[in-house]
């Protein structure tokens, strides 16, 4: 039989190294994210294009593409540059066709054509000089301090439109434009590649991982919560004896938001052992007791030993009886 013990100390070491597995699973999580996030960035307009570029596209497109133009409507004409070169890029990851440059693009369209503003019959004749299946063109407009974006994609063999986006008002910094223009060339063409994920670094073994009040694993998870939609989710961790983690998670475009959760033990639900109460012994075991028992059974013995001897016979004469 193993003494318990043993029992108890080979279950802490046992515990010990799980931990110690989950702290080397999650160390290498936020390894693995910091070299990524550590790899060198261009310059210039490639900087802007390829920044926190993502992960691409999970399905290319097969149409060949092209990107007639951005028109500026109240709004830096240099930024409207910038966010076309950022669209440009972003489409040029989603299709599987390298898409023409702007180089070739002034080279091919000449006269009329040039002033083109995105009605479907000249971006129908653009799309034909260009040798392309889709003609994409937009506007970035500036409304007080709100942004919106309207882009559309033409069909070049039909002369249709395929799709128009518009943003909502946008407000805030140029980089959360750049966000939404990135997002706006997947809505665009791929809308069913929009998602992003939900990193969890947890040291804790076998909590239970609810997203939207769904169990969706246990704690650690080997790799990130993917293919989510865009915008806020509800986390929640469980465990027993631990007080519940819950946090609300703002989703991104090909990004993991990375949450830490560290749970915390529960006080009102730790077990608590009843207390110990001493039995108060009797007077008979009191040590003193106990002496007087034994003087007692001595005398008492030698009462009896007494009464049990033959009495003593006096012969006459000194002879023998």
């Amino acid at each position: 039989m193993v003494p318990s013990g043993f029992r108890n100390d080979r279950a802490r070491r046992y515990g010990s190294a799980k931990r110690l597995l989950c702290l080397l699973l999650v160390t290498f999580q936020v390894g693995l994210a910091s070299a990524i996030q550590a790899q060198p960035v261009p310059k210039g307009d490639a900087a802007v294009a390829i920044t926190d570029a993502g992960p691409g596209p999970e399905e290319a497109l097969t149409q060949k593409i092209a990107v007639w133009r951005f028109d500026a409507l109240g709004i830096e004409a240099e930024l409207v540059t910038r966010l076309e070169t950022l669209f440009r890029s972003e489409l040029d990851r989603l299709a599987k066709l390298p898409m023409p440059v702007r180089r070739d693009i002034d080279r091919a369209i000449t006269g009329d054509l040039r002033d083109c503003t995105g009605e479907e019959k000249c971006l129908t004749a653009i799309g034909k000089k260009l040798g392309v299946d889709v003609v994409v063109t937009g506007t970035v407009g500036a409304i007080g301090e709100n942004y919106v974006l309207n882009i559309k994609a033409v069909d070049v063999k039909t002369g249709t439109q395929l799709r128009r986006i518009s943003s909502d008002p946008l407000r805030g910094s140029p980089d959360e434009l750049i966000d939404s223009v990135r997002v706006a060339a997947y809505r665009l063409l791929a809308p069913e590649q929009i998602y992003g994920g939900i990193l969890i670094l947890s040291d804790l073994v076998g909590g239970n991982v609810l997203l939207d009040g769904k169990v969706v694993g246990k704690t650690p998870l080997p790799a990130p919560l993917h293919k989510l939609a865009l915008g806020p989710h509800t986390l929640r961790v469980e465990a027993q004896g631990y007080a519940p983690f819950e946090e609300k998670v703002e989703v991104r475009f090909q990004k993991n938001t990375r949450v830490v959760v560290r749970l915390v033990l529960d006080e009102t639900k730790v077990a608590v052992l009843p207390p110990v109460h001493k039995t108060r012994s009797g007077w008979y075991s009191k040590p003193w007791v106990m002496a007087g028992i034994g003087v007692a059974a001595v005398f008492v013995g030698l009462v009896i030993g007494n009464q049990l001897q033959p009495p003593a016979v006096n012969c006459p004469g000194g002879s023998g009886c």
